[in-house]
């Protein structure tokens, strides 16, 4: 080491070099670097990613020379590229940092005129260091050194234009040189594997085919390197070659990943070329046959190498006609999405949005569409596939180079996290860390821009970048073929022919795809204002329509939307300013019929899938508020149908805001129910006081009037497709004959029924007053003496068991009060009920099994009458209130749920089996709202597996689309809650 200089001339001070660490200068006079001399020396270390490593790196590096320091000081101040190069190095990766200390020599390799040796000149080295080998153990050592100096030589390259201005070394002769190290490094394994396994007898002959960004050479510096093994003969010997061969790449090189091959990790390791080809026939999954897309011979027998691709390569260009290809596909992007929690997707340069597994899978799904037909299309890297599907017409050609470039600049992102400490990530430093931030910056080569620092450029441009991928990902699959349909008229030729447009949305999941085309066509044909805003929207749009279960129902019904508001600027405007909206309306769009008809005649509803201050604004609405308006806006006209009408208009809006709300996970179902029942009573509150209005003589009403829900409707528990079960109880004001009030009572009871009932382009509002006493036999309306007479005198176990659910929901509250309290005495009897009811009503139930279920219905599957349905459950519940609510006055409720609870907090069945019960209450009903959401009608009977099913789960808030797990747990939900069923029900 040279001596300490004492006197030193004025030189830069380590601040204005970038040094911050308190022993810079002293570092600085260790290495003799205080002289006039080391001015220009000392400026190209400032230049280093991280100058204060550099320094500290350099100084070990010193000690570890000892007396030949000199040597490389001296060359130093007369090699302008050895310092480029090596002050990257040490101030961009500690690892090789570290292992230039432990070998000091090595420096010399960055020295002078410095190349990247050939694919053969690697595989000539290698195999060479290979076979002055004895055995395994004692080759990892000295094959780990040649690695990392390999790796140091190109790193250094890599990264000497961010210190001196040597060439920039292009991104892909870095994954190129990357994966030819990681060709020769698998070759001299496979070398000494042999060697040691087969001693002097023959070997097996066995080929290593290189998979993932090994195959695409495309490689990481920091990678698993996916590999399948592929053998003349399967035999033992081949497959403890093939194992040896990856404990020692292992431990020389990189882990060597074998997952790839066929059954994974459950598969045989070494297969012959018959069972690879009868395996990818037979059974290969569309994901293995996208892997297959980057397969290419690494290493071992190259003529079996080039056999395996021959035969296996036509398969991979037919995969898209498979019939579970766009399922698969929509799987294999769910697990991606769902491979990165939420808190750290921001900084996921891989899996995060707009990241490089974005670009990646859109193009080789691309691939995959069009390579088919196109031979072009055939190539392993995705910049190589970029630049094939711009130049055949499948992207445009702009947005392919700037895709191209964003995917460059997050792999050198990546290429420089992974150096710093030769460990595989793909994260950015945490948010708050600043300082890791800065170092990315000057590690990437970002320079400040006169408006920010290097921090704040990096920051930006991840920004710019993230929104540019995740933009082009959507417009990399749909720009195309709006091209195709918009140009035809004018007789311009398309990037697209029809047929490939036709391919690419059958991939994308549109089952009808020529459909889906002359939907395109419509809605961007023409130069009016809105066709030029469709042609910006419609390719995000579409994709996010692709995530749907029935994408081609969400494009007719985004079209018959669009052209029934297409005099309406705020429309489109608020899908291009408010990406929230645009998004929520497709997933609506794509899951729901019953959403879309409602829009048509609400559209100001889809200003509120927008948020707002206090979070989206579908749930700004108060039920009683809403009602309160729906029954004002009724009230001002004094013509029933048009009182109605309003009512209806408001109804309406209300049922798309809840529904809307509902389909998007913003509402509980419990909170559904309420609002929809608030809803219906609010209607037949503002039809009763219409009708009333417009009946009532100079002389007043004849009589007061109340509506007594019953069913869901009392219980507070309406879904979509309910009805409303209703009595009518009728009281003479002062004066009149109890005859003349029935008689107008009834006339309004009809009318209400009537014209609430008049058929409309509406959900339905059916009113039933099948409950009354002696059913539809019965009279429409009764007097509160009536009914007190007949409940006292006639009423069958079933009739009491309906009331259990009465409640006063509209008319006179006052009315509807004293009937309540009349029937309290009949539903909550002082004594409970006698052993023969309760007999009783367990033998209607068994009949409502055998009997009611319609014919060819799955009890499975029913919602209502199924095994475990909501029948099962409130008939168990209304049971144990007819037993106990006498000496339980929690039990005097209408809510199931809340009787659940009361039920449960008397301990009158275990805690566990309330839980199952209540479980299978809220998953039958949310899945009985979603069959209404999803085929726009009232239905019970859950679907088979396919995209209906797969819709209905997305509508019951099931965490996917997948149908068949929804269907499972809705089973398994179901059948437990059964067993509790007839343990309680059936005593």
């Amino acid at each position: 080491m040279p001596k300490p200089v004492t006197d030193r001339p004025k030189l830069p001070s380590p601040g204005r070099l970038g040094l911050v660490q308190e022993q810079a200068a002293a570092n600085l006079d260790r290495l003799g670097w205080s002289t006039d001399a080391h001015v220009e020396l000392l400026w190209s270390l400032s230049r280093a990613p991280d100058a204060d490593n550099a320094l500290l790196a350099m100084v070990r590096l010193a000690d570890a020379l000892g007396d030949r320091w000199a040597e490389l000081n001296s060359a130093l101040l007369k090699d302008k590229g050895l310092r480029g190069r090596l002050f990257g190095v040490l101030g961009a990766s500690l690892a090789l940092g570290d292992h230039l200390i432990a070998h000091p020599q090595t420096w010399h390799l960055l020295a002078g005129a410095v190349a990247l040796p050939s694919a053969s000149e690697l595989r000539d080295e290698f195999a060479a260091a290979a076979e002055n080998t004895s055995d395994t153990t004692s080759a990892a050592a000295p094959l780990r050194e040649l690695y990392r100096d390999k790796m140091l030589v190109l790193a250094a390259l890599d990264l000497a234009s961010t210190v001196e201005n040597e060439p920039v070394l292009p991104f892909v002769a870095v994954g190129e040189h990357l994966s030819d190290m990681a060709d020769a490094a698998l070759g001299a394994a496979l070398i000494v594997a042999t060697r040691s396994a087969c001693g002097s007898g023959p070997a097996p002959r066995l080929a290593v085919i290189a998979m993932g960004k090994c195959g695409a050479r495309e490689l990481n510096y920091v990678s698993d390197v996916d590999v399948i093994f592929v053998a003349d003969e399967a035999s033992a010997l081949a497959i403890r070659v093939a194992g040896e061969m990856m404990r020692l790449a292992a431990d020389a090189f990189f882990e060597v990943d074998a997952a790839l091959r066929p059954e994974g990790k459950h598969g045989q390791l070494v297969r012959t070329l018959e069972s690879h080809v009868t395996y990818y026939q037979r059974w290969a999954k569309t994901w293995e046959f996208q892997a297959l897309m980057k397969a290419r011979p690494a290493a071992g027998d190259a003529e079996l190498g080039r056999e395996y691709i021959e035969a296996l390569t036509p398969m991979v260009w037919t995969a898209c006609e498979r019939e579970d290809f766009v399922p698969e596909v929509q799987a294999m992007r769910r697990r991606v999405e769902e491979l990165v929690p939420a808190g750290v997707r921001a900084r996921e340069l891989k899996l995060g949005t707009g990241g490089l597994r974005d670009v990646e899978f859109a193009v080789q799904l691309l691939q995959l569409v069009h390579g088919r037909n196109d031979d072009s299309l055939h190539v392993a890297s995705t910049v190589d596939a970029l630049a094939a599907l711009g130049a055949g017409g499948y992207v445009g050609r702009d947005d392919a180079a700037n895709l191209t470039a964003s995917y460059e600049f997050l792999r050198l992102l990546e290429h420089r996290l992974q150096l710093q400490r030769l460990k595989r990530t793909h994260m950015l430093p945490e948010s708050g860390d600043d300082e890791a931030m800065r170092w990315l910056a000057r590690a990437a080569h970002i320079r400040p821009d006169g408006q920010h620092d290097a921090l704040g450029v990096l920051r930006e441009e991840l920004k710019r970048q993230s929104l540019r991928v995740s933009r082009l990902h959507a417009k990399l699959f749909y720009q195309p073929l709006l091209e195709s349909v918009g140009q035809d008229a004018l007789g311009i030729s398309a990037g697209l022919s029809t047929k490939s447009a036709e391919r690419r949305l059958a991939a994308l999941g549109y089952e009808g795809p020529q459909s889906a085309l002359t939907h395109l066509a419509a809605l961007t044909g023409g130069g009016a204002r809105r066709a030029r805003v469709q042609q910006v929207l419609l390719p995000t749009l579409l994709d996010w329509l692709s995530d749907t279960p029935d994408p081609d129902a969400g494009l007719l019904s985004y079209r018959r939307i669009s052209e029934s508001l297409a005099e309406e600027r705020w429309y489109l405007s608020t899908l291009r300013d408010e990406g929230a909206v645009a998004k929520r309306l497709m997933r609506v769009l794509g899951v729901s019929a019953y959403v879309p008809e409602l829009l048509m005649r609400a559209p100001e509803v889809i200003r509120l899938y927008a948020d707002g201050p206090n979070g989206p604004k579908l749930c700004d609405v108060e039920p009683d508020g809403m009602a309160k308006a729906l029954i004002a806006s009724a009230g001002r006209h004094q013509d029933p149908v048009r009182a109605i009408a309003a009512a209806r208009t408001l109804r309406r809006r209300e049922l798309a805001r809840i529904a809307s709300a509902d389909l998007l996970g913003m509402l509980e179902v419990t909170e559904v129910c309420k609002a929809l029942t608030a809803l219906w009573v609010a209607v037949l509150q503002a039809a009763l006081e219409a009708v009333i209005r417009a009946n009532t003589p100079d002389a007043g009403a004849p009589a007061r009037l109340a509506v007594i829900g019953m069913g869901r409707l009392g219980g507070g528990e309406l879904g979509y497709g309910s009805d409303a079960d209703v009595m009518f109880v009728c009281e003479p004001n002062a004066g009149v004959e109890e005859s003349v009030a029935v008689k107008w009572s009834v006339n309004i009871a009809e009318q209400v029924r009537t014209l609430l009932g008049t058929p409309s382009a509406d959900p339905p509002l059916e009113v039933d007053l099948g409950l009354r006493p002696e059913g539809r036999n019965g009279p429409l309306v009764r007097t509160l003496a009536s009914y007190t007479a007949y409940y006292t005198k006639y009423a069958q176990p079933w009739e009491v068991q309906a009331l259990l659910r009465a409640h006063r929901v509209a008319g006179d509250l006052e009315l509807g009060e004293q009937f309540l309290l009349m029937i309290d005495a009949i539903r909550y009897p002082a004594d409970g009920v006698s052993a023969a009811t309760v007999q009783e009503i367990r033998r209607i139930k068994a009949r409502v099994d055998a009997e009611r279920l319609p014919r060819g219905a799955d009890p499975n599957t029913h919602t209502k009458l199924g095994r475990g349905g909501l029948a099962d459950i409130e008939w168990t519940v209304q049971l144990l209130q007819l037993r106990y609510a006498h000496r339980i006055p929690a039990l005097h409720n209408t809510s199931t749920l809340d009787s659940l609870n009361a039920i449960g907090a008397a301990e009158l069945i275990a805690e566990g089996d309330i839980d199952l019960l209540r479980q299978a209450w809220l998953t039958a009903t949310r899945a009985r709202n979603a069959l209404v959401l999803v085929r726009g009608k009232a239905t019970d009977q859950l679907p088979g597996p396919g995209r209906q099913l797969n819709a209905v789960a997305l509508a019951a808030g099931w965490d996917n689309d997948d149908g068949g797990e929804f269907l499972d747990n809705y089973l398994r939900v179901t059948r437990r809650a059964k067993t509790v069923v007839r343990n309680v029900f059936g005593g």
